[in-house]
């Protein structure tokens, strides 16, 4: 009688060890799913243009001379050209792809896209001067827009457009490496582990 009731406490105490572990098995997976969705959510909120605008103007002469008789005849044709512009520089953080390893509570930034730089110029003439035999063409307006674009595309590097952009950008994925370091996930970039915003600027190539 004894030892049947010893038999029926250990049966019991399986019983009850084995319903603890599934129970516990069940909360860790759907903790899982629970993470894996709500970081999912994040990147998704995160997904969006970021963008950076600026404003540039200049002023050029342009000038042209066909000349004949040995030089000793010229037709020329002038310019003045006031130009300006909105330049904007553009992170779409829709094409950022990235894998998420459940397992090892890892997010890792497969890639980042290149920043879109769009120039957008008003380009206005004024004190036009040209002659029949040297009029102002398609190809001279070609020369300028090209020329015009060359010029703004210099005057934006040396400012600060390209880097509030890239500033911008570090910030939206700093979202990502609050909440993996929130929830003890690592986020991870060309195979170093993101753990501070100063390890976006420096790890991340941009």
């Amino acid at each position: 009688m004894l030892r049947k009731i010893i038999y029926l406490v250990a049966a019991v105490l399986v019983a009850v060890l084995l319903f603890r572990y599934c129970e516990f098995k069940k909360e860790d997976a759907s903790s899982i799913d629970y993470n894996t969705n709500l970081i999912q959510q994040q990147i998704v909120n995160v997904a969006k243009l970021v963008v950076t605008e600026g404003h540039f103007s200049q002023v050029l002469t342009y000038k042209d001379q066909d000349k004949y008789l040995m030089n000793m005849i010229s037709f020329d044709k002038k310019a003045l050209i006031v130009v300006n512009a909105n330049v904007t520089v553009a992170y779409d953080l829709r094409q950022v792809k990235y894998d998420i390893d459940e397992k090892n509570k890892t997010i890792t930034i497969l890639n980042i896209p290149k920043e879109e730089i769009n120039i957008s110029p008003d380009i206005q003439f004024y004190d036009v001067t040209q002659s029949k035999l040297n009029p102002f063409t398609g190809d001279d307006y070609n020369k300028i827009n090209k020329s015009v674009r060359a010029n703004l595309a210099k005057k934006m590097e040396k400012s600060a457009l390209k880097a509030n952009a890239q500033n911008r950008l570090i910030s939206e994925l700093s979202k990502i490496l609050i909440l993996t370091n929130t929830m003890g996930w690592k986020l991870q970039y060309n195979g170093k582990t993101i753990e501070r915003e100063n390890d976006l600027k420096t790890n991340l190539a941009l």
